[in-house]
């Protein structure tokens, strides 16, 4: 048993010793089918928080030959698959924490060549025979043990991005492009390599690294394939858990849910189990690290980022095109490039389907007001969205000028004067107005009522609040939106909901640029 080379199985030993453990062992069978074949070279990318090392330390207990993980797997679903036993403790594991390994060293320029002097002594150990050299590269040591051992490896590179994420100087990246150049590239090594798996935040750089590593498969958070039920916690991990740990799921569900890969719902598990631990809710995942990730990002300003931004906490969705950001620090020209970033680090959500991107949940929705907070650029935003409480407040007080003067002040800046009476700019006005109400309720847009769609219905989901229809009109009258209501009947779709209702016409007058607002309390018969 080493440190590298066969390391144990006590991480994952104590990881199981956990009060709160998901049992994502059947991702061993998924690696069990890449095991020697042509497409044996992974890199697994997902935001941080989201189980990389957990899964490397699983993979390393199942795999080595440095320890025996009988009594670890066997109560564990892994142990019912077929074929479970065939590779179980089977092979020579390389496990590296490059994160570890670089913040650890004290010359970090040295980082490589230490590395790798450091696991030749462990293959000298292990392979006495085989002519293994401490100033040569990890690739030719483990050709030359393969050569006369026939013995293949397992190698495992958890963080393989904090050099990227670093921007560390030219000559320490060149060196390490050499070294996955040397283990994953070499035709003459690939016999000797049963698996691969590389674990980070970012995908592989497309500028530089690409070229090392373009015959490894690349599961991201926007398109994580087989492996996206292991990539968070499903829906059905988490109602599990909210059942046997008393925790409100629906309320979870709103705080922490929001990733949808692959037809999958995945949820943010450091965020769930310490929601489950402390018993509240609450934003965890963000104590992990700073909204200067966003902030760093919307700074930079790009043509459209600001809109975009305030589209996107409003609670819609903003264009993105995913293709062309490098997967570097320093490659950000558009705002697609920002917001691919972001996507990847799990600030924002991707639907394939629509190619848009939105934020996901209650907690990183706060690490983006906490974000706009501090920008100068935003401070108008951040004003409406302070004002958007009050907004609330005077809504279900009935306070129609109140009301009013609100969507005014909103609608001057949620979009550009070219836009500024569009329909689209109406909406947005409108849920960025009421932003706040996103912390009390359910908003749902063009929802089918009665005898057509109504153009936002909010529904609470904490006890003592009203349900809200709100219909819009445009250079009509705040009456006329209230009409339609009632005529198209759109409270029936609300005929089982127990709790009050209020109707909420608005108008907006292109010409002198205001709007009008008419409440109405419904009573039902």
């Amino acid at each position: 048993m080493g440190i590298y080379l066969n390391p144990g199985n006590e991480n994952f030993r104590s990881m199981l010793k956990a009060p709160i453990y998901v049992d994502k062992t059947m991702m061993l069978k998924t690696l069990n089918d890449f095991i020697d074949r042509d497409n044996k070279y992974l890199c697994v990318s997902r935001p941080r928080r989201f189980g990389k090392t957990i899964a490397s330390e699983m993979i390393s207990a199942y795999y080595s030959k440095g320890c025996d993980s009988h009594d670890l797997f066997e109560k564990l679903k892994i142990s019912k698959a077929e074929g479970y036993e065939d590779k179980l403790n089977k092979y020579n594991v390389i496990k590296i924490d490059l994160n570890s390994e670089y913040q650890n060293l004290r010359n970090k320029d040295k980082l490589i060549t230490t590395l790798e002097a450091d696991i030749a002594e462990e293959l000298k150990d292990q392979f006495p025979g085989c002519d293994i050299r401490n100033d040569d590269s990890l690739a030719r040591n483990i050709l030359r043990v393969f050569t006369a051992t026939s013995e293949t490896f397992i190698i495992l590179i958890d963080e393989y991005d904090v050099l990227v994420r670093e921007q560390v100087p030219q000559a320490l990246f060149d060196e390490f492009l050499s070294f996955l150049n040397g283990l994953f590239k070499s035709a003459t090594l690939r016999p000797a390599i049963s698996l691969a798996y590389l674990t980070g935040i970012l995908p592989i750089v497309r500028d530089k690294i690409q070229s090392k590593l373009n015959n490894f498969r690349e599961y991201t958070i926007l398109n994580a394939g087989e492996l996206t039920e292991y990539t968070g916690f499903t829906d059905d991990e988490v109602r599990d858990l909210c059942e046997g740990y008393g925790i409100d799921y629906e309320e979870c569900r709103r705080w922490y849910d929001g990733y949808l890969v692959n037809g999958i719902e995945l949820y943010n598990p450091e965020s769930v189990v310490r929601s489950i631990e402390e018993k509240e809710f609450g934003s965890y995942w963000g104590q992990t690290s700073s909204y200067e990730v966003i902030s760093d990002r919307i700074r930079a300003n790009h043509a459209g980022i600001r809109d975009a931004v305030i589209s996107m906490l409003a609670g819609e969705s903003a264009d993105v095109n995913v293709t062309q950001y490098l997967n570097t620090m320093n490659s950000f020209r558009t705002r697609d490039d920002a917001f691919t970033y972001l996507l990847h680090v799990g600030y924002l959500t991707y639907d394939r389907k629509e190619k848009t991107c939105h934020i996901p949940n209650s907690e990183v929705r706060q690490e983006w007001l906490n974000a706009i907070a501090v920008e100068p650029e935003y401070e108008t935003t951040d004003k409406i969205v302070s004002a958007s409480k009050e907004l609330l407040k005077a809504t279900l007080a009935g306070d129609e000028e109140a009301v009013a003067r609100a969507l005014d002040e909103s609608h001057i800046h949620v979009t550009s004067n070219r836009s500024y009476n569009n329909e689209d700019a109406l909406q947005s006005a409108i849920y960025l107005a009421y932003i706040y109400a996103l912390n009390r309720y359910t908003v749902i847009k063009e929802m089918t009522t009665g005898k057509g769609f109504a153009d936002v219905v909010f529904i609470p989901f904490v006890p003592d609040l009203p349900a809200m229809i709100i219909e819009l009109k445009h250079n009509r009258c705040a009456e006329s939106a209230l009409d339609q209501i009632k005529e198209k009947k759109y409270f029936d779709s609300l005929k089982d909901y127990k709790g009050g209702l209020l109707f909420v016409g608005v108008n907006y007058d292109e010409k002198d640029k205001t709007h009008e607002c008419r409440i109405e309390r419904f009573t039902k018969e």
